[in-house]
């Protein structure tokens, strides 16, 4: 599939540009600039913004970045987007993803896509039970 528009290499970038591509290689440590980085550098905000909100997001918290991956991985292969489950997969492996997770984490995703359909499509009721909040103590 063809990009939209043209990515925007590093010695085409102007200073905005780069110094966000600068920061990627050295927060991913790599020597080279991503093809989905390069094709929103036609446009400095929306690369920094994005850059900004990916770095916030995944950094380490009460989730691992590992799962955090994961996760990017599952919503991935929901939407249909091969760039990013290759991408996420390989940062979920290099943060300690086993082949054994993968499978178990398609397997999850298959099913509950499977599930939500059917729970959309009949147009299923909520559960009183499940009409409170769903985060708080533990013992609600």
């Amino acid at each position: 599939m063809p990009a939209v528009v043209q990515a925007v290499e590093y010695d085409q970038a102007g200073d905005d540009v780069r110094a966000v591509y600068d920061d990627i290689m050295a927060t991913r440590g790599i020597d080279f600039v991503p093809n989905f980085w390069k094709t929103l550098g036609h446009h400095p905000a929306t690369l920094r913004r994005t850059w900004q909100s990916l770095k916030e997001v995944m950094a380490p918290g009460a989730l691992s970045p590992m799962f955090k991956e994961m996760i990017a991985v599952a919503v991935s292969a929901t939407n249909g987007c091969e760039y990013c489950i290759r991408s996420h997969s390989l940062a979920a492996r290099k943060a300690g993803m086993t082949p054994e997770m993968f499978g178990e984490l398609m397997a999850v995703v298959g099913m509950f896509n499977e599930t939500n359909r059917l729970v959309h499509g009949l147009q299923v009721d909520i559960d009183d039970y499940m009409a409170g909040p769903v985060v708080g103590p533990a013992d609600q």
